[in-house]
């Protein structure tokens, strides 16, 4: 009996599934795994944390296959960085490093076409079209990009908390959710803090927006509808992938379009009324994408 060991790394957590090959015997959660550029030893540690933990509930020492997709793994320097990183731990004798997108396009549709709109710490579209060729559509960071995320949306409520103490902005419920919320409880605090923190600490602030939102402040809703904006345009973007009028079916991935989070509702309304996407409404895994590619790693 082979084990095998698929993790879905991303910015703000990092997701553990252990598998029998036919039952999940083991789950666990840590720290945030996202791969920065030379950072991959910082990114291997929190990964090796949780599969250990997960290892250990399932009274094992290690497994046989490692499937670990992760934020910021998409491009080969970084995947390789973080595959050597980990063989080091020995987790399993059989290490696989991909990105956190094909994990998720994997759990959403298998081999299939379809999209997968991934809005976390960071943002990101991507496609597998017909011919079985992948495309995306954002992704390039948060200095760059990330339209939609967690960070995108946070940043944005820290901005506008900024205008509305000097009166460049309106008066916003941001300011009292944000503080209380956040680990500052001043403004001045609150400044300090955000100039010292890393992407996903600011990310972890946009649940915040989202009930704001829900509680009609004008300021948040605004965040919100811009977040819907950019991520329709990611997905509207890689229609011109699919040719012809297929339909094509569409799945959510990330924290933020969680079916609790203030994202999910507007994003879905907005993305069933073009006449080509269809939803697939059932939850999605990306550690469970993880699995079945380890699983096949394993071979016959």
């Amino acid at each position: 009996m082979s084990i095998f060991i698929g993790v879905d790394a991303g910015g703000t957590r990092t997701t553990v599934l252990v598998s029998n090959g036919t039952t999940i015997i083991a789950r666990s959660a840590g720290a945030g795994g996202a791969v920065r550029p030379g950072r991959a030893l910082q990114a291997a540690s929190r990964i090796t944390m949780a599969v250990r933990r997960a290892l250990t509930d399932a009274g094992l020492l290690h497994g046989d296959v490692l499937v670990v997709g992760a934020a910021g793994a998409g491009r080969e320097p970084e995947r390789s960085e973080l595959r050597e990183s980990l063989r080091m731990e020995r987790l399993a004798p059989k290490t696989l490093v991909t990105g956190d997108l094909d994990i998720a396009l994997e759990a959403a549709f298998g081999s299939e076409p379809g999209i997968v709109v991934v809005s976390g710490t960071g943002s990101i579209a991507v496609a597998r079209n017909q011919d079985g060729t992948m495309h995306r559509r954002g992704g390039y960071g948060w200095q760059m990009g990330d339209e939609g995320s967690g960070f995108a949306i946070a940043r944005g409520a820290l901005q506008a908390v900024g205008k509305a103490r000097d009166a460049r902005g309106p008066a916003t419920a941001l300011t009292e959710a944000i503080l209380a919320a956040g680990p500052s409880k001043d403004f001045d605090a609150l400044l300090r803090w955000s100039m010292a923190v890393e992407p996903g600490e600011i990310a972890a602030l946009a649940p915040a927006v989202f009930d704001c939102a829900a509680g009609g402040d004008a300021v948040a809703a605004s965040i919100v509808e811009a977040a819907v904006l950019d991520l329709t345009a990611m997905v509207t973007a890689l229609l011109a992938e699919f040719p012809g009028k297929t339909p094509i079916p569409f799945a959510l991935s990330g924290g933020n379009l969680a079916p609790e989070r203030g994202l999910r509702a507007p994003l879905l309304a907005q993305l069933e009324s073009h006449p080509r996407l269809t939803f697939r409404d059932q939850p999605l895994d990306p550690a469970e994408g993880a699995l079945a590619i380890a699983r096949r790693q394993a071979g016959p």
